[in-house]
C-alpha cells in the first residue's frame, strides 16, 4: 500500500520511493520527489497554463518510455485539465498549476515537456525556441559557440535570449515573444537557423539531415510549431543520470570549454537557485516579450 501524503490539503498517494530510477547513481523515486518539491518555485511558473506532455519512464530509462498526451486513467479531480486544440481534434490535457499537481505528475515518473503557447491563446506563441543539438564528435562546446551568434542576432532584431542545458547533449535557447502565430514564429525561426548555417557553414546544419550531422550542430526550429513540445526548464532527463535541463548564465555559456561545465544533476540545482535565482525569471514578464520583425 502506498503511503498518502498531503500536499497542501490535496491526498497523494506517493509510491515505490525505494526504487532506483537513476541506475548510474542509485538515485530512487523518493529522491526524484523531494528533488521537484525543492525546486518547485522556480518550476511551476514554467509549467502553469502549458497543457502538459509526459515522456514517462516508470522503470528509468532503461525501461520502458513512452510520451503521454492525454490525461492519464486515475488522474485525480482536482488535478486541472483543459481542451486543446489538436491536429486530429480535441483533446484533454493536464494543467501542472500547483504544488499538489506537481507532486501527483511526478509519482507517475516523467519528464515535463510544454508548448510554445498557453491554454488561453493557443493560436498565439509566447516563446521562441531554438534546439542546439551537437552530433558527435560536436558537444554543448559547439553549441555553446552557436548559441553566442544567435543570441547577437536576435537581439538585433530586438529579442532577448536566455539559454538553458537540454540535460541531455545540447543547449537550448528560449525567448518571450508575442503578436505572432505559433507559424509566423516558425518561420522567423527557420530564417535565423539559415542565416547562421550560412555565416558557420562548417558548424551548423538547419536540416536533420543525417548523413551531414557528425561534427556538426543541428539548429532545430521546428520545436516552434504549435503541435511540437520542449523539455521544460529544471525537468529530470531520463537519462542513465539525474540530469536536468537547467538555465545556465552567458558568461557560463561563453566561458564554456568542456561538455562537464554544463552538466548539472539534481544536487546541483538548489544550489544554482540560491546563487542566481531563476535565470529564467524574464521569460515571465510579459514586458518582456518582443514581438517578432
Amino acid at each position: 500500500m502506498a503511503p498518502i501524503t498531503e500536499v497542501e490539503g490535496r491526498r497523494l498517494a506517493l509510491s515505490n520511493l525505494d526504487k532506483v530510477l537513476y541506475p548510474a547513481t542509485g538515485f530512487t523515486k523518493g529522491e526524484v520527489l523531494h528533488y521537484y518539491a525543492t525546486t518547485a518555485d522556480a518550476l511551476l511558473p514554467h509549467l502553469r497554463d502549458r497543457p502538459m506532455s509526459f515522456l514517462r519512464y516508470p522503470d528509468g530509462p532503461d525501461g520502458q518510455v513512452f510520451f503521454a498526451k492525454n490525461v492519464p486513467p486515475g488522474t485525480p479531480g482536482w488535478v486541472t485539465t483543459a481542451e486543446v486544440p489538436r491536429s486530429a481534434g480535441a483533446a484533454r490535457m493536464v494543467l501542472v498549476q500547483d504544488l499538489p499537481s506537481l507532486m501527483w505528475a511526478a509519482n507517475l515518473v516523467t519528464e515535463f515537456h510544454t508548448p510554445q503557447w498557453l491554454v488561453q491563446a493557443p493560436a498565439e506563441a509566447d516563446r521562441l525556441v531554438f534546439d542546439l543539438d551537437p552530433g558527435a564528435p560536436a558537444s554543448v562546446v559547439d553549441c555553446c559557440r552557436v548559441a553566442l551568434w544567435l543570441r547577437e542576432r536576435l537581439a538585433e532584431d530586438g529579442i532577448e535570449a536566455h539559454a538553458k542545458t537540454s540535460g541531455s547533449k545540447g543547449l537550448h535557447l528560449l525567448a518571450a515573444v508575442r503578436g505572432a502565430s505559433s507559424t509566423r514564429t516558425s518561420e522567423y525561426a527557420k530564417g535565423l537557423a539559415v542565416e547562421a548555417q550560412r555565416a558557420m557553414p562548417d558548424l551548423v546544419l538547419h536540416r536533420m539531415t543525417r548523413s551531414l550531422r557528425p561534427g556538426k550542430v543541428f539548429v532545430d526550429w521546428s520545436q516552434n510549431a504549435a503541435r511540437k513540445t520542449t523539455a521544460a526548464p529544471y525537468t529530470l532527463r531520463a537519462r542513465r543520470e539525474p540530469t536536468v535541463s537547467a538555465p545556465v548564465t552567458w558568461e557560463e555559456v561563453a566561458g564554456c570549454r568542456t561538455p562537464g561545465r554544463l552538466e548539472f544533476r539534481a544536487q546541483d540545482i538548489v544550489p544554482r537557485l540560491r546563487d542566481h535565482g531563476d535565470l529564467l525569471a524574464p521569460l515571465l514578464n510579459p514586458g518582456r516579450a518582443a514581438p517578432l520583425p
